[in-house]
């Protein structure tokens, strides 16, 4: 009963802390790790022990997991050398510099203080997801920092593990000479081992969906199983299961479009979220938790509360010099020497540097200090003033760093243009799959109409938009289908309270509104961000072709006030879209006539642009690519 009442509680001050934190616009992480320093002083809360197994074998793998397959695969590898960097080069040098300074300050070994070194030195894969996600930091800053702290955990723990077999405290392991040789051995054992065992797990899996996942139910449990089935087997053969959970993780987030259906896929990210949530927000609430203890533990420490208070707090400081000491002479060199990140801007460079905010890993870590370690309370107390101090002084001013330098996230209207062309591309080829198939005219004609209607909704969301802007068609379709969708389930009740309707077949109805519903209201979501942001220049998604290459840039147009056929004949338009030939103006795709699409079957003038405020994209007509 006390298990249970004791996981409710911390249910529910998640709920409540993460409801005060969006409630007041701070991050839930640092609001909930003040609420669980404040609850480890109060007499009434009891004490949660933080198991290092627990951590490391119930919350880590599914963390990892949740936060892999939500990672690219494609741009973890393109940006495989920064993060094997960080999340190799990086830790070592964090765990050497603070072992140098621990054998001044404390005068411990070497061994014990680069054990502990090694344990403050990787940055937390949750931490940088859950804040990165806050601030809006660019894609690529994000890749980069996602999958550093997806993989820094693996060098850390080998680190770890080779320091306390050196002074002879790993468990069951006399004290024995490390060698360069043996370290190198290690490494490469806990990193092929952990892609080998991730990559049969994913295999196995993806083999399991394509022969016997049908129902969304038996892929969800299936995922669940996931992360433990390529941690524990790691684990028991010395490899990484850190390194085989981010691997299994990364294969299947990025072939889950081909082995999932659409259900499936759909149940597992609801899923998985809900867990990601929770187990998160639980994390930074535990490690407020441990802090009375931590500094209970401490009282008994021969050492001086000075000494206590230089070695924490220079270690802390330790952490925070050191990794911008290492990633900006990286970035100098692969910029002058190697040629390499040209375009990444040094703003960007120090948010990387100033994003190592540490997590329960580091906690769980320190707490696998043997009992006989020399001042093992204090190096326990060192790791948590590392953990609550990076969060609170980075987590707090990173976000001010960012706005600062402007560094900001990817514009919302920029990604609307994006989404706007591959869309287009995807609706060419089910049109061309279409042309190809043998179907009814009737049938060939509401399947182009409907393709038609989705692709103009993706480009309507683009335009000016406020309260002096006209409606656009998606727009007031989806309004007036929204207020149909609560007539028709009111309806749907009130025959259920009836009992004229068996209640089976009342769900299957209930069901496909609801699905209707949320395809809406996500729509809606997506275009409320789009309401006051400011287009970007954006890569295009395909090479630019030809025609957009020999093209002006901008012309006169010939009619600045609209589409010259709408004012003449009195007609509205939605969109504005100026040909580059000549300067005529017409209406978009969505407008009821699509006078630009007419003045291009006309004309042959390949290339119009968005004369809409704050744009500046181009559309080629003959190749179908945006510039």
């Amino acid at each position: 009963m006390e298990i249970a009442i004791g996981l409710l509680a911390i249910a529910a001050t998640v709920l409540g802390g993460a409801w005060l934190a969006d409630r007041f616009g701070l991050p839930a992480p640092l609001v909930l790790i003040l609420v669980g320093i404040l609850g480890s002083y109060l007499p009434f809360v009891p004490e949660v022990a933080l198991s290092p197994d627990v951590v490391l074998l119930g919350i880590l793998p599914p963390l990892l997991y949740a936060a892999a397959i939500q990672t690219s695969l494609v741009d973890f590898r393109n940006n495989r050398a920064v993060i094997l960097s960080l999340s190799v080069g990086l830790v070592l040098f964090t765990a050497l510099g603070v072992a140098l300074f621990l054998v001044w300050a404390l005068g411990i070994s070497f061994g014990v203080a680069f054990a502990i070194g090694a344990v403050v030195a990787p940055p937390d894969a949750v931490a940088a997801t859950a804040v990165g996600r806050r601030i809006g930091l660019p894609r690529r800053l994000v890749t980069i920092l996602e999958g550093e702290s997806l993989v820094n955990d693996a060098t850390a723990l080998v680190s770890l593990r080779t320091a306390l077999a050196a002074v002879g405290l790993a468990s069951g392991v006399a004290a024995h000479e490390v060698t360069f040789g043996g370290v190198v051995v290690d490494f490469l054992w806990a990193s092929v081992g952990g892609v080998a065992i991730g990559f049969a797990v994913s295999l196995v899996v993806v083999v399991l969906r394509r022969r016997f996942s049908t129902e969304p139910a038996f892929d969800t449990v299936l995922s669940f199983m996931v992360p433990f089935a390529a941690y524990v087997p790691a684990e028991e053969v010395h490899a990484s299961g850190v390194i085989a959970v981010v691997t299994a993780g990364l294969i299947l987030g990025h072939k889950s479009p081909r082995t999932q259906s659409g259900a499936s896929r759909i149940s597992e990210r609801i899923n998985w979220g809900s867990i990601q949530f929770l187990l998160e927000n639980a994390v930074f609430l535990l490690i407020g938790l441990q802090v009375f203890y931590v500094l209970d533990g401490v009282r008994s420490s021969e050492l001086s509360a000075g000494q206590i208070t230089f070695a924490a707090v220079g270690t802390l400081v330790a952490v925070l010099v050191l990794r911008p000491l290492w990633v900006a002479p990286f970035r100098l060199l692969r910029t002058r020497v190697l040629g390499s990140e040209a375009h990444s801007p040094w703003s960007h460079t120090v948010v990387l540097s100033w994003a190592g905010m540490r997590g329960v890993v580091t906690l769980a870590a320190a707490l696998l200090l043997p009992t006989e370690t020399p001042h093992r309370a204090v190096l326990v107390l060192i790791a948590v003033v590392v953990t609550v101090g990076t969060l609170l002084i980075q987590g707090m001013t990173l976000p001010a760093i960012a706005r600062r330098l402007r560094v900001r996230g990817p514009d919302p209207r920029e990604d609307a243009l994006q989404a706007a062309t591959v869309f287009q591309a995807a609706t060419r080829s089910g049109l061309d799959r279409l042309d190809g198939m043998d179907v009814d005219a009737e049938t060939r004609a509401i399947l182009r109409e409907r393709s038609a209607d989705r692709l103009n909704q993706m480009w309507e969301r683009l335009g000016p938009r406020g309260a002096d802007t006209d409606e656009t068609p998606s727009a007031r379709y989806r309004r007036a289908r929204m207020q149909m969708l609560q007539a028709e389930r009111e309806e749907v009740l009130r025959l259920r309270d009836e009992g004229r309707a068996d209640d089976v077949v009342l769900r299957v109805v209930l069901s496909a509104l609801d699905l209707e519903e949320t395809m809406l209201d996500r729509i809606d979501d997506q275009d409320s961000r789009l309401a006051e942001s400011e287009m970007l220049p954006v890569d295009t998604i395909e090479a630019p072709c030809e025609h957009l290459q020999d093209s002006d840039v901008c012309v006169e147009p010939l009619t600045p006030e609209g589409c010259e056929e709408c004012l003449r004949d009195g007609t509205t338009w939605v969109h504005l879209r100026l040909c580059l030939a000549c300067g005529h103006v017409g209406c978009c795709d969505s407008s009821e006539h699509k006078h630009a699409s007419a003045h291009f079957r006309g004309s042959a003038h390949p290339v119009m642009r968005s004369i809409e405020p704050g744009e500046a994209w181009r559309w080629c007509f003959v190749d179908e690519v945006v510039g």
